[in-house]
């Protein structure tokens, strides 16, 4: 059974504009295949041989893109509230082993960029900060053992 993801209508665009791009790839790839092939025999040709590789590596991308598309359900901001930690909550948490206080956005796997301070709902952090409340000490079991987190603020 498909997986059904939800995401902002930014990420859900940012996915459609992914499976454009490489729709649009489709001919490029023909092309090329259609080009190697006149080259002659088939069995040595490594440039058919590639075309055929990135034509079936294209043709798999489409197809997770296209099930990531059909199975994303746009979240409704309008109903969101800033009581518990949910998708698209902004978290101020401290770490409480070194009171190191971090800022994070909780967002879909697919929109989770940490560098931008997006962070996963999947993450053992996220998973762990969703659903708790403001002064609520959470504590996340990542792969270097258990963090211990005091939730600080939650926004919108």
């Amino acid at each position: 059974m498909a997986q059904i993801e939800m995401m902002t209508q930014a990420g859900l665009d940012k996915l459609k504009k992914e499976l454009a791009d490489a729709l649009a790839q489709r001919p490029v790839i023909s092309a090329a295949i259609a080009e190697a092939r006149e080259k002659g025999d088939l069995s040595e040709n490594a440039e058919y041989d590639a075309a055929r590789d990135a034509q079936g590596l294209l043709e798999v991308k489409i197809a997770r893109l296209k099930e990531k598309i059909a199975n994303a359900r746009v979240i409704d901001e309008s109903k969101l509230s800033a009581d518990t930690v949910q998708l698209l909550s902004k978290v101020k948490i401290q770490n409480l082993a070194n009171k190191m206080v971090m800022q994070f956005q909780i967002v879909a796997e697919t929109e989770a960029d940490f560098s931008k301070g997006l962070l996963a709902a999947t993450t053992p952090i996220g998973k762990a900060l969703i659903g708790h409340a403001k002064d609520d000490v959470v504590e996340a079991k990542v792969p270097s053992g258990v963090i211990k987190f005091k939730i600080l603020d939650i926004s919108l």
